[in-house]
């Protein structure tokens, strides 16, 4: 008998250059089903870390060579979606401040609160998976959207605009019938059950296609 893989949980990654630290956070976010991979070195990090999975980052603010603030500057700047939570030791409000402004999902102050950790850890995991979702989302609907024919294109620019079937014939000097058969493989091209469902997710696709190039 065969047995499918089971899914991998989330992979948390703890970035503190104290060992002792890491061990004890280890410990602790692996009781709640959590993967860790720790790291010493921010560079390394940087250099190394899985940027695919699902997961989160818990990152040091004060360490030898580059300072987690630098880190997390680097890490929005190349585009990394992992949500980041900010630890120290020593923190300011400038600190908190800078760390909220470059992107932090949370700023919490050593000596952690487990709980206060825990339930961070819990609601990254929950926002990295949900972004992950509506990127996917959103680059199905590109994919589809691309399988359009410009009639099409037009047909669903102007279901997004309100205009009822009579309307988009006259608009576009067809009969019912043929807005109707457009409409029919619009349905079914964008696999979409509903009217609200369409306008939801190809709007703004729409819109955008309608849009004249900047100059």
């Amino acid at each position: 008998m065969s047995t499918s893989a089971m899914p991998l949980s989330p992979l948390i990654h703890l970035i503190d250059d104290d060992e002792a630290v890491r061990a004890s956070l280890a410990l602790l976010i692996g009781t709640v089903g959590l993967r860790v991979q720790g790291w010493a070195d921010a560079q390394q990090f940087m250099a190394g870390f899985d940027r695919e999975a699902i997961g989160a980052i818990v990152l040091d603010v004060r360490m030898p060579g580059i300072s987690g603030l630098t880190v997390l500057q680097r890490l929005m700047e190349q585009g990394v979606d992992q949500p980041v939570i900010m630890l120290t030791g020593h923190g300011t409000v400038e600190m908190c401040r800078r760390a909220f402004k470059t992107g932090a999902a949370e700023f919490l102050e050593k000596p952690v609160d487990d709980e206060a950790l825990l339930e961070a850890l819990h609601n990254a995991v929950r926002q990295h998976v949900h972004s992950r979702e509506r990127h996917q989302a959103g680059r199905e609907a590109r994919e589809r959207y691309a399988q359009l024919s410009a009639r099409e294109r037009e047909v669903l620019g102007l279901i997004t605009s309100g205009l009822t079937n009579k309307d988009i014939g006259r608009a576009l000097d067809v009969s019912p019938r043929t807005v109707e058969t457009h409409r029919a493989n619009l349905f079914a091209k964008l696999q979409v059950p509903s009217l609200a469902q369409l306008i939801r997710q190809y709007a703004a696709l729409a819109d955008e296609a309608d849009r004249p190039p900047a100059p």
